[in-house]
């Protein structure tokens, strides 16, 4: 059901689409975890089993999934680390490549926010990431 919108989503330049059912219901181009965090802030607690489609499925935007209420992702790449709380929560997943753990860009060192991410719980995590984000809009 979801192949064909997951095609469309990977040429497109959302960074972040979630569905409810067949219905897209946010969708966005920004960077990092900031779609997560915004769609999480607005829209999910009305919503329950959503989709996700994330260009990158790294241990941090699994844990902000959970907190999304989301039941199944799409991503052209996710690591290790992520299956390992996906399959913790039962989200089903659907992942092109699966590396050991999300690098910075053109490096080989983890992503900050994979390594924040370590040994954190939803919750705690979503929090942690929200603090960050405020303290950086001051």
């Amino acid at each position: 059901m979801y192949k064909p919108l997951f095609d469309e989503f990977l040429t497109s330049n959302n960074t972040l689409r979630v569905y409810e059912d067949s219905k897209l219901i946010f969708a966005s181009d920004k960077d990092r975890l900031l779609p997560l965090m915004e769609y999480i802030g607005k829209f999910a607690s009305n919503h329950r089993d959503v989709v996700i489609f994330d260009k990158i499925m790294g241990r941090a935007a699994a844990l902000l999934c959970i907190k999304a209420n989301c039941r199944e992702v799409y991503s052209p790449l996710g690591s290790k680390l992520a299956l390992e709380v996906l399959e913790g929560k039962g989200i089903k997943y659907h992942l092109g490549k699966i590396v050991p753990y999300i690098q910075k860009p053109n490096q080989k060192e983890m992503c900050p926010m994979e390594k924040l991410s370590l040994d954190k719980k939803p919750e705690e995590f979503y929090q942690l990431i929200r603090n960050l984000l405020a303290e950086s809009q001051r």
